[in-house]
């Protein structure tokens, strides 16, 4: 274990930090996030968590990718594209629109959703990485 810049100690597991604030774990992937301790208040790990939790079904997760980067679909084209019930898709979408993962615009008569936060997807691709071992 070693401090950091903050006084905080920091131990060393390639390719992640773990540190170690008010006895709140946190892990960096070192190469992709810059977080400073400023950032690890309370408020904003509940949010980060509740992210996490809204995008971890794999259907969710089937959604986020199929929303590319500035991207916006319908409920009935991402239906389609994925393959299951409409109203399987309304739900599992009013879910990411609720906790912040997405966000929507409206066209004529037609909802159109995309990510609220592209660096989500990211975070979905790094996961991806991890699960290919």
């Amino acid at each position: 274990m070693f401090p950091n810049k903050g006084g905080q100690n920091v131990k060393r597991i390639l390719p992640f930090h773990i540190i170690k604030p008010q006895q709140n774990y946190i892990f960096l992937y070192s190469n992709m996030f810059k977080m400073t301790i400023k950032d690890l208040d309370p408020e904003s790990l509940e949010k980060a968590a509740a992210l996490l939790k809204a995008m971890a079904h794999p259907v969710r997760i089937s959604i986020i990718n199929l929303l590319e980067e500035g991207i916006k679909l319908t409920v009935t084209e991402i239906h389609k594209q994925l393959g299951i019930e409409q109203a399987a898709a309304s739900h599992h979408l009013v879910i990411l629109k609720d906790r912040g993962v997405l966000s929507s615009s409206r066209e004529g008569k037609n909802t159109r959703y995309y990510l609220k936060h592209p660096n989500l997807k990211a975070i979905l691709a790094g996961v991806g990485e991890c699960c290919k071992e």
